[in-house]
């Protein structure tokens, strides 16, 4: 037994994470303003205000270790330094990658989903674009949320911030007009990815639209030593996959994969008339921007 706690021990030191990204990282973390912020909320009583009553956390969330974090996302510590550890390992710029959700949609919704919404970054950046929608962020985690909910007070921000699972939301169906999800799905096993998109194809209204943001699979399969950098324990099964085929499969009609910054993909399906296989162009309404 203390032999195998030692082989184990051993293996999570040598990651290429602990060798190489989080030495390069530490200089450039300011580690006095994250003690700072981590000391001005009170995190118990903040997430236990934010988290669902009885919410039981899937296996697959709360088994394995996200970017290093011990205990993944269920920690205070992870929703402190997710937004200064993801500054720079999202390249080439954090705010340009996630401009590709905006960038990708064709409407102008009234209610917006941001799943996986983690510290809000992507849903301040939807509340940003449609001032007068409805934005509602939802995350497993009620410290990533106490984070997001931080930083939208803020800015003098309203969004509706809930703790939930992204496959399982309790939302009325039919009630969305736009859905994103943003780096969530290399951090989910393909069969989760897959029960989400059908919860998407749930919940949105028809002609609705679902923008997935997250890494180029194709390049991943291209560069299997990337996968090693980042502690992510499903970014091997999600390289393996297709975005654009789930999609399809969940049933969204015109759907389209384009690369992103050259190592991010975005993903497009709308949400067809039933019997239909796909949806026009001129549905959308005149002047809307297009998917290129």
């Amino acid at each position: 037994m203390a032999s195998e706690q030692t082989s184990e021990q051993t293996t999570k030191a040598t990651t290429l994470w602990d060798r190489f990204l989080a030495s390069a990282l530490d200089p450039l973390l300011d580690r006095e303003a994250m003690k700072r912020q981590f000391e001005r909320i009170d995190w118990q009583m903040e997430g236990d205000r934010l988290a669902t009553p009885g919410l039981v956390y899937p296996e697959y969330y709360r088994s394995g270790n996200f970017h290093g974090v011990e205990g993944g996302y269920l920690s205070p510590g992870a929703a402190v330094s997710y937004d200064p550890i993801t500054r720079y390992v999202l390249p080439p710029n954090e705010d340009w990658v996630r401009e590709g959700v905006i960038q990708s949609l064709r409407s102008q919704p009234r209610r917006i989903l941001d799943l996986g919404c983690g510290t809000g970054s992507t849903t301040l950046v939807l509340k940003r674009t449609f001032p007068e929608a409805t934005v509602v962020g939802l995350d497993l985690s009620p410290y990533m949320l106490v984070m997001a909910q931080y930083k939208a007070t803020a800015e003098g921000l309203k969004l509706d911030w809930r703790h939930g699972k992204a496959e399982e939301t309790g939302f009325e169906e039919n009630s969305f007009d736009v859905i994103s999800l943003s780096l969530l799905f290399h951090e989910t096993p393909p069969a989760v990815s897959q029960a989400i998109l059908r919860e998407c194809f749930r919940l949105l209204r028809v002609g609705g639209e679902v923008i997935v943001l997250d890494g180029n699979q194709e390049s991943l399969r291209q560069t299997p030593w990337l996968m090693e950098v980042f502690e992510e324990p499903y970014i091997a099964e999600y390289a393996q996959g297709d975005v654009a085929a789930w999609m399809q499969q969940a049933g969204f009609a015109n759907v389209e994969t384009r690369t992103h910054w050259w190592i991010h993909q975005v993903t497009r399906g709308v949400k067809p008339l039933p019997g239909q296989e796909w949806v026009t162009d001129e549905s959308l309404g005149e002047g809307e921007m297009a998917f290129a």
